[in-house]
């Protein structure tokens, strides 16, 4: 008897916490996220490899900034989208057939599809006009500023189905989508033109939209309607005026945190070797960002009923499974860096540029630190505080533009630069930090919703 018992005791304790695990998430969602969160950082560092070798420098640069511009787009989201998935989660946690929440889901959608289309011709426009860019050249410059932009309409899209608990067929589609965008931009490598390319990877993204939101639609969280788009539009602003200003203002703040060193590095160190290293360094930086989403996401669902129900205890443990989920690829990617940094760098970018091995260090500073800032922010968004979120992101641009004057008077080189945007994204970190505990903790702690 006593044998058997101690044969079976490790089993049980191996089982007792992977059915904690399982009471919290979706094994199945978490698998799922994080292969498609490692597809997303694949699918960056191939469009590296890839451009820095069938692109000259200067086009390579360019290339670039028109990217940023497309991803820059989520400007006009203002923090829709994260309203929308607390709009949608009320609605399905009380079983409600309202109808008006669909239709501004819709409407807002639609919305960003517009605003896509208007970017990209015009993307088409400014690059036909320079003398210097062919016709050719300009329709591919537009495709790309498609092919980045129409994230800020998959963004939503997202949100709505972890709303209403149809992630796992998302994220189905995300898998689909990363795996068939990897495979365009590679094929490259093999001889197809860049136009084919990147006119393959548009279409794709179309068909992949349009299966989501016909799901979404006969899940009830999406209402097929063209007309009334504009009425469903201004009811969205009149019923949460307070909060897309809050999340407008955070949106912002967090669009030019992550963005103006594109604008800034060509201006002060010049197109070439700075602005690819530059970007080398954020697309492992932004990147990472999409790894502790599948750490965080998977929580979301256990941590919104838990504060919505304020079972302190069950949202502290879900936010401690999420920090975990996060914190296990990111000490994986900060000892890959910090022993194989200079050649991770160098096979990415052949002769295209050299990263100093001085970046390396700060790199994984500013990997725990967005490490850190991910997992607060996500629950605070989620959660609804929008005015605390919106205050640590005004300090933070702030904060960014003093240090960017101190650098230029200091006449630092592009390591300087990124060494003293880290300092100030560390700060940022703590202060996210520090509303966690005095917000969704505090109040789930005191009972009663």
């Amino acid at each position: 008897m006593n044998s058997q018992a101690t044969a079976l005791a490790p089993k049980s304790v191996f089982q007792q916490p992977l059915r904690a695990l399982a009471g919290l998430l979706s094994l199945r969602y978490v698998v799922l996220r994080a292969s498609t969160a490692a597809a997303a950082i694949a699918g960056g560092l191939v469009q590296t490899f890839v451009f820095a070798r069938v692109l000259n420098p200067q086009d390579f640069s360019i290339f670039i900034l028109i990217g940023t511009f497309g991803l820059s787009l989520w400007l006009f989201d203002l923090g829709a989208a994260k309203i929308l998935y607390v709009r949608q989660r009320e609605r399905h946690l009380a079983g409600s057939s309202d109808r008006m929440v669909p239709a501004q889901s819709s409407a807002v959608t639609l919305a960003y599809a517009l605003i896509v289309l208007t970017g990209t011709l015009l993307c088409l426009g400014v690059m036909a006009a320079r003398p210097s860019v062919d016709i050719g050249r300009a329709v591919e410059c537009a495709l790309f500023f498609s092919f980045s932009a129409l994230n800020l309409v998959w963004f939503p899209l997202r949100n709505i189905s972890n709303a209403v608990d149809e992630f796992i067929s998302f994220e189905t589609l995300e898998a689909v989508r990363r795996v068939g965008h990897i495979a365009l931009i590679l094929a490259m490598l093999v001889g197809l033109p860049i136009l084919i390319s990147l006119l393959l990877a548009n279409l794709l993204w179309f068909v992949l939209l349009a299966a989501c939101v016909a799901r979404l639609a006969r899940k009830g969280a999406l209402a097929l309607r063209i007309a009334g788009t504009f009425a469903a539009l201004t009811a969205f602003w009149r019923g949460n005026r307070a909060e897309i200003l809050r999340s407008g203002n955070y949106a912002m703040a967090e669009l030019t945190v992550y963005n103006f060193p594109y604008l800034v590095v060509p201006m002060m160190f010049g197109l070439g070797a700075p602005t690819i290293i530059l970007d080398t360094v954020f697309k492992i930086f932004r990147g990472a960002t999409l790894i502790y989403a599948a750490g965080l996401d998977p929580l979301v669902p256990r941590q919104t009923r838990a504060f919505a129900e304020r079972d302190a205890a069950t949202l502290k443990k879900a936010t401690l499974m999420a920090t975990v989920l996060c914190t296990v690829p990111t000490v994986a990617l900060c000892a890959l860096l910090w022993f194989a940094g200079d050649r991770v760098f160098a096979l990415l970018l052949g002769p295209a540029a050299i990263v100093p091995a001085s970046v390396t260090p700060i790199l994984i500073v500013l990997l725990s630190a967005n490490m850190i800032q991910n997992v607060a922010s996500c629950l605070l968004q989620h959660t609804g505080f929008f005015r605390e979120i919106a205050r640590v992101a005004t300090f933070m641009v702030v904060a960014m533009a003093a240090m960017t004057a101190v650098v230029y008077f200091a006449h630092a080189d592009i390591v300087g630069f990124i060494g003293a945007y880290a300092t100030v994204y560390v700060a940022g970190a703590v202060l996210y930090t520090a509303y966690v505990v005095r917000k969704p903790f505090r109040i789930a702690a005191q009972g009663q919703p």
